[in-house]
């Protein structure tokens, strides 16, 4: 696989630390750096990682490369440790990799690399998917919540979090995001899909016809109501008294339309749909005010 291809990213996310010749002792750029030198992390909490995912992500990575690199600490001359990044790197090992980006911690700065980070998510050259990495970083590298990410770069919690949810699409969509073959619209409109294949057909029509953000909202609004109609017609059949009171008593709650699911083994979920980004932080103080 060619160097271009492997590492996806190009030279607008290695630019987020471009700084970082001076800054030897907190945060170095993207390099690649071989498989056979990195070594897992012994105080990983996460020892378990689902197989068939593992493969997907494989899958992707040999197509289109690795979108997010994973993030190094250099422990000796010709070894590194995963500080984040162990899902990425066993299914790079799959996709049969022999190198892989990564950002090399040749410290252990916090700091300087909160600082590099945080200055750089203020770069009006920086494309979505860029930014949602470097919120990632930070929550992963130095542990950061929503909330102290808000504090520290200035945006919103909600705002922070859409950014963060871009992360979850396929990679082909995240890279034709940073690619500008869609907008940030349209991303944050597929999202709202939550089976990956049709996020993807929905993706290609967009690359394929030109659809406008407007256009790909009502395709995904009707998807969905589609599927809660087909849900709620399931549900009412399964437990139709119950369902209905509950339902009843979330969207008091919430003043919201309320998606209620359960399967015949128990299992389901409570879906609280929210209209804008001031919509869900009017849910999450609801939630808070309920604790």
């Amino acid at each position: 696989m060619a160097m271009g291809k492997r590492n996806a990213l190009g030279r607008g996310l290695g630019a987020l630390i471009d700084d970082a010749e001076k800054m030897q002792q907190g945060a170095a750029g993207i390099s690649e750096v071989d498989l056979e030198k990195i070594e897992a992390n012994p105080f990983q909490p996460r020892t378990k990682f689902d197989a068939e995912a593992l493969e997907e992500l494989a899958a992707s990575i040999r197509e289109i490369g690795l979108i997010q690199p994973i993030t190094l600490r250099k422990i000796d001359a010709d070894k590194y440790q995963i500080i984040a990044g162990e899902r990425r790197f066993k299914a790079a090992q799959l996709a049969g990799l022999k190198s892989i980006p990564a950002y090399v911690r040749k410290a252990k700065d916090d700091s300087m690399l909160e600082m590099a980070l945080v200055e750089n998510i203020q770069r009006e050259d920086l494309d979505a998917i860029e930014i949602a990495v470097s919120y990632q970083r930070l929550m992963e590298e130095l542990q950061f919540t929503q909330e102290e990410m808000s504090s520290r770069v200035g945006k919103k919690r909600s705002t922070i979090a859409n950014y963060l949810r871009l992360l979850k699409l396929p990679a082909i969509i995240q890279k034709g995001l940073r690619e500008k073959l869609i907008s940030m619209g349209h991303a944050r409109a597929i999202i709202n899909i939550d089976d990956t294949e049709t996020q993807t057909m929905i993706y290609n029509q967009i690359i394929k016809y030109g659809f406008s953000v407007r256009r790909v909202e009502e395709i995904v609004r009707d998807l969905n109501t589609e599927g809660e109609e087909k849900t709620e017609k399931q549900n009412r059949e399964r437990f139709p008294k119950e369902y209905q009171t509950l339902k009843k008593q979330l969207a008091s709650i919430f003043s919201s339309r309320i998606g209620f699911s359960m399967n015949e083994k128990g299992k389901g979920k409570i879906v609280i749909p929210f209209k804008s980004a001031e919509d869900l932080d009017r849910i999450v103080k609801i939630i808070e005010n309920q604790k």
